[in-house]
């Protein structure tokens, strides 16, 4: 991995900066307390996650699911190329490099994570919560892999607990964006629980939800939630920044739910956001909680 080459470091492209796009989307405060170095690493980490998506929900007139599927096809390969030392082009991956090698990310994650949105242009909706797991091992899981290796704190006991909190973070953003989902034809609420409490597809697309989708919705926060907790037993498994790092994560993760909590379950008029105050007050939750 140390002779990893790149084309440059810049990222290109007129984006946002990875701060302004991760604060715009409640990254979790805590981060901005780490140190530079790795503060670094993370944002890299996550404009890599943030393109990946992008990647796999691109809009536009004549684009296709075939059309998608290829051009996550070709950053698959490039990120191949730059675990095997040959040249790279693409910026999000000339960013991501300094951070590969410093850290020494392995392939499988990253990788993982452009699997995920292969499998969201053939797979619209989840008939089960297990199926739902399985999607969230691509999708979200990978990243608490690599936020551990960050830290230099992966192994197999804190990755499986760090999935935990992964996956009921990913079940935590789908139950805040069902509008949002249900516009680009997915639905990632379990098909066997909107039949269990009598929910259908009229309700998924109304303006206000239905006394129906709000108990799907709370039902599914409150199994979000459990899943949080089995996860955060992590915190005391790990040390210095890295026990700062993840209990932001999990403290927006809490924080989230209060907030969905606060709209009446109700997803459907706009996403409910956690407040900054709601986040640092779960931050400092989380942390003595971690330490008693």
């Amino acid at each position: 991995m140390s002779n990893v080459t790149t084309e440059s470091t810049a990222l290109s492209g007129g984006r946002v900066p990875l701060e302004a796009r991760a604060g715009a989307e409640n990254f979790p405060v805590a981060l901005r307390i780490l140190p530079k170095t790795t503060r670094r690493h993370l944002y890299a980490l996550y404009h890599y996650a943030r393109f990946v998506d992008d990647l796999g929900d691109e809009p536009g007139a004549g684009v296709t699911a075939a059309d998608r599927t290829a051009t996550l096809d070709a950053f698959a390969a490039e990120v191949r190329r730059l675990y095997g030392g040959q040249r790279i082009q693409h910026p999000v991956l000339c960013a991501l490099a300094p951070t590969v090698v410093a850290c020494r990310l392995p392939a499988g994650p990253l990788l993982r994570l452009i699997e995920a949105n292969r499998v969201d242009q053939i797979v619209t909706r989840y008939p089960t919560v297990e199926e739902l797991v399985r999607y969230c091992s691509l999708s979200a899981d990978p990243v608490g892999e690599l936020v551990l290796h960050v830290f230099g704190q992966a192994g197999p006991a804190r990755v499986a607990l760090s999935n935990r909190i992964c996956t009921a973070l990913q079940v935590i953003e789908h139950l805040q964006d069902v509008a949002e989902d249900r516009r680009r034809g997915r639905v990632y609420l379990p098909e066997a629980d909107l039949d269990r409490f009598g929910v259908r597809d009229t309700d998924l697309a109304a303006a206000t939800a239905s006394s129906t989708l709000r108990a799907v919705v709370r039902f599914e926060a409150g199994r979000a939630k459990s899943w949080l907790d089995a996860g955060a037993p992590l915190l005391t498994a790990l040390r210095g920044w890295a026990r700062v790092a993840v209990g932001g994560y999990l403290a927006g993760g809490y924080a989230t739910l209060r907030a969905l909590e606060r709209s009446g379950y109700d997803p459907l008029p706009g996403a409910p956001r956690p407040r900054r105050r709601d986040i640092a007050t779960s931050w400092l939750g989380v942390m003595v909680r971690s330490m008693g």
